[in-house]
């Protein structure tokens, strides 16, 4: 390594020492420490609400499958629906064809006979940064503007932060938990599995239905915002009978001294994540946004350099050109590669979209984690400082084996462009055998100058080592 490249390195490491230090002190400050160093062994946050068993969960994966059923629920409202989102797009379409369903269309009808409560981020204070107060303002209005819908803008956030959750309550009898937003804001969520060139940015995302008694928990977290910010006490939340056999846990993070009734926060997806990726002996299989958390990293790393077992994998799916900086200059995944050293544990890749249209990047904006076939979440969270120290988050979790194996297995069928049966063996055979030799031939190939002929590549720029400073120059204006 040159001397500058050395030198690079060597402050941004301090620099996220320094980090890693502040938010120990921070969360030690209002006793939440353990979500660092859990206190008691297992893979459930410690803490209210508990894993609760009797309920189900479904996976929907792509907009294209995920935005319909949306709808679908949202016709059977009976009671009341609540939804807090990032942003919303008033006319964003949930269902295309045969017929076109827009959200604001489909959420005035229901506010004609039952309560329709919305929830979204005030936005930016700057208008550098979108959504801003304006455009949010905006849409405020227009939710309003002559329909029953209750709309309230939530400005309760951590300078430089944001409200990120993506939920939906349906009459306390099912939830929707994800990351998929309801808006076209930076590109289409809408979009299928099959990622074909469409002319405009391809999306990878998903949600998730929960059943049961865990919907209870996704309601008193709404009203326990709700009633912060309007004053207005809902009904308590009805706990659902149970609807199945799987065990649900919903997290959050909610940062202290940002709500009255929650003043030392909540930061049970970081305890979760901590959990479940310390305790990994064969596989993590990670796809999201961003991996910007040096808490995340510095155990990842532990876990390529002192494998737990000879078959150990990491896979991460991650975008080519992330909406907030570039995974390559933030630094870490290249510490990763240090760490792995040839031994090809780690393998970091992207998706592009072909067709006639394309090739063009898919935006991986899923967060999901599967961790041995046995450990599964999904929700909004991005495993960067933001999502896991500062902005309001939700995610489930279960420990369901099968589950947790299935999603795995469809996610992959996905991505390698192969039938599930064929992905039923053992996962490490399926890293070596299939993704490894795909993502690396694309990557030759588009180094070639030659058109992609699957969509699956090695993330481009992933090898590079320098520039280590600025990612932690970065996330010290902005993470802390």
């Amino acid at each position: 390594m040159d001397p500058l490249a050395a030198f690079d390195k060597i402050v941004g490491a301090g620099i996220e020492r320094l980090f890693r230090s502040h938010h120990q002190r921070r969360l030690r400050r209002i006793g939440w420490e353990r979500a660092l160093r859990p206190l008691t062994p297992g893979a459930w946050a410690s803490g209210e609400p508990p894993p609760r068993p009797g309920c189900t969960l479904e996976i929907l994966v792509d907009g294209a499958e995920a935005l319909p059923r949306l709808a679908e629920e949202l016709s059977k409202a009976q009671s009341h629906v609540h939804l807090a989102g990032w942003f919303v797009s008033p006319h964003f379409a949930l269902v295309r064809e045969p017929d076109r369903v827009e959200l604001l269309a489909l959420l005035a009808d229901l506010a004609e006979r039952i309560p329709v409560r919305i929830l979204v981020w005030a936005g930016s204070p700057l208008p550098l940064f979108r959504p801003d107060r304006k455009d949010v303002a905006g849409v405020v209005h227009e939710l309003r503007s002559g329909t029953k819908i209750e709309a309230v803008a939530d400005p309760k956030e951590r300078p430089l932060h944001c409200h990120h959750e993506k939920i939906v309550v349906i009459d306390d009898r099912v939830a929707f938990v994800g990351g998929i937003d309801l808006t076209t804001e930076a590109g289409d969520r809408f979009d299928t599995s099959a990622h074909r060139a469409r002319g405009e940015l391809g999306w990878h995302d998903a949600a998730s239905i929960v059943g049961g008694p865990a919907v209870a928990d996704v309601a008193a977290h709404f009203a326990q915002r709700w009633h912060d910010l309007t004053g207005q006490k809902l009904p308590q939340p009805e706990t659902q009978p149970r609807s199945g056999e799987v065990e649900v846990q919903i997290v959050r993070t909610v940062p202290e001294k940002v709500y009255d009734s929650i003043p030392d926060g909540d930061f049970r997806i970081l305890e979760s994540y901590v959990r479940a990726l310390r305790s990994a002996e064969r596989l993590v299989y990670l796809e999201n946004q961003f991996l910007w958390s040096s808490e995340i990293l510095q155990i990842l790393r532990e876990k390529i350099e002192q494998p737990p077992s000879e078959e150990f994998r990491l896979v991460l799916l991650l975008p080519a050109n992330p909406n907030d900086g570039s995974d390559d200059t933030r630094g870490q995944l290249a510490d990763l590669i240090e760490a792995d050293d040839g031994a090809g544990r780690l393998l970091a890749c992207t998706l592009r979209a072909l067709g006639e249209l394309g090739p063009c990047p898919v935006y991986v904006h899923a967060k999901i984690g599967i961790v041995d076939d046995r450990w599964l979440t999904l929700g909004s969270a991005n495993l960067n400082e933001h999502s896991l120290f500062n902005d309001s988050e939700m995610n489930v979790v279960t420990c369901d084996g099968e589950l947790a194996r299935a999603t795995r297995q469809r996610l992959w069928a996905e991505h390698l462009e192969r039938p599930e049966r064929d992905l039923s063996g053992n996962p490490v055979d399926v890293v070596d055998g299939l993704w490894k030799p795909i993502a690396e031939e694309q990557y030759a190939r588009r180094e070639a100058g030659l058109p992609p002929t699957h969509r699956l590549c090695l993330l481009p720029g992933v090898s590079r080592r320098s520039r280590r400073l600025l990612g932690p120059l970065q996330g010290l204006l902005v993470d802390g």
